[in-house]
């Protein structure tokens, strides 16, 4: 692993985590497959670890400004695993291309969830 490299997904995803609350799916797995060079199931799984660090910083620094709602988040927390479990298998199952176009639409299918809202009138 070229460790410069490391640093900087490292600190890109942090900042995007910090900054947007992404950095896991949204940035650590493009970014451990296209420049580290790990398969699409291996960045996904290196990012579901990496990501667990990120959330703690940034919900104890969150928390001193108010901003969690601890009951959404144990009620969520609580029942993701059933799912990333499912998610896991599958991940496994299918091919590596499949993964890899079900990973790009569900950020495109993001990035304009989010653009639209974004751009609509409150």
């Amino acid at each position: 692993m070229d460790v410069l490299i490391a640093i900087l997904i490292a600190f890109a995803g942090g900042l995007a985590g910090g900054l947007v609350g992404v950095g896991g799916g949204i940035l650590f797995v493009p970014a451990l497959t296209i420049f580290l060079g790990l398969s699409q199931v291996e960045g996904e799984s290196t990012s579901l670890l990496m990501i667990v660090i990120v959330a703690l910083v940034g919900t104890i620094r969150q928390r001193s400004y108010g901003n969690v709602e601890p009951r959404d988040a144990l009620v969520i927390g609580a029942l993701s695993p059933l799912g990333v479990l499912i998610g896991v298998v599958v991940a496994n199952a299918i091919s590596q291309r499949a993964l890899e176009l079900s990973f790009a639409a569900l950020v495109l299918f993001m990035a304009y969830s989010l653009m639209r809202r974004a751009l609509t009138p409150r």
